[in-house]
C-alpha cells in the first residue's frame, strides 16, 4: 500500500479504504462528488472578507486581523497549509501588535468546504495556539463537520500529491526517451559503409 504521511495517526479502518481509493485514481472524483460547491474567493481582498465574516460571526471579541492573504510558497501538503502570525512594531512610545493570517494558494482551486475548514483552523489559532481539546472544540463550534472535512482534505491533498508525482515521473521518462532518440539519430549506423573515393571509370587506367 502506498505510504500516505498525511493520514498517519488515523485508525486503519479509515485509512485502508481511503488509500485504496487514492491508489485506484478515483479519490479526486469522489471528493468532487462529495463537495461539488466551489468558490470565487480568488483575491486576497476577497479572502480577507471571507475570513472577517467568519470572525464576526464566531469570534467577534478577539483582536482584529490586519491582513489575510494567499501564499503560493505553501506548496507542499507536508508543510503548513495555513499560518497565523503576530507581529509587534514600535509605534511611538509603545508597541503595536498586528495579526496576520495566510492560506496556501492551492485553496483557490479547492472546494468551498475545504477553504472554510482551513480558515476556521487558522482563526481558532488566534485564541488557542496548541492543537489541544479547547482548540478542536472551537473549530467544531465554527464548523460542526470539522473533523470529517479535515480527513477528507488530507485524502484530497494526498491524491493531488501522488498525481503530481506520477505526472513528474512520466514527464521525466518522456524527456529521457526523447534525449536517447536524438542521441541515436546523431550517431552513424554501425552497418553504414564509410565514404571512400572511387576511381573515375572514364579516366585512363
Amino acid at each position: 500500500m502506498t505510504t500516505l504521511p498525511l493520514l498517519q495517526g488515523y485508525p486503519d479502518e479509515l485509512v485502508a479504504p481511503a488509500a485504496a481509493l487514492i491508489e485506484s485514481g478515483r479519490a479526486l472524483d469522489a471528493i468532487a462528488k462529495r463537495y461539488p460547491v466551489g468558490h470565487r474567493v480568488s483575491s486576497n481582498k476577497e479572502l480577507f472578507a471571507f475570513v472577517q465574516e467568519l470572525k464576526a460571526r464566531y469570534m467577534k471579541n478577539t483582536p482584529q486581523i490586519a491582513k489575510v492573504a494567499y501564499d503560493k510558497r505553501m506548496r507542499s501538503a507536508q508543510n503548513a497549509l495555513g499560518l497565523h502570525t503576530t507581529k509587534q512594531r514600535v509605534h511611538g512610545d509603545g508597541l503595536r501588535t498586528s495579526r496576520e493570517l495566510k492560506v496556501a494558494s492551492l485553496f483557490r482551486e479547492a472546494p468551498l468546504a475545504f477553504l472554510r475548514m482551513i480558515c476556521v483552523h487558522e482563526l481558532a489559532h488566534q485564541k488557542h495556539r496548541e492543537h489541544d481539546s479547547a482548540f478542536y472544540r472551537l473549530c467544531c463550534h465554527m464548523e460542526p463537520a470539522y473533523h470529517q472535512l479535515e480527513f477528507d482534505l488530507r485524502v484530497y491533498l494526498s491524491a493531488h500529491e501522488l498525481a503530481a508525482e506520477a505526472a513528474a515521473a512520466e514527464a521525466k521518462a518522456r524527456a529521457e526517451a526523447e534525449a536517447e532518440t536524438r542521441e541515436a539519430a546523431a550517431q552513424p549506423a554501425d552497418n553504414q559503409a564509410p565514404a571512400t573515393s572511387r576511381p573515375n571509370p572514364d579516366l585512363p587506367q
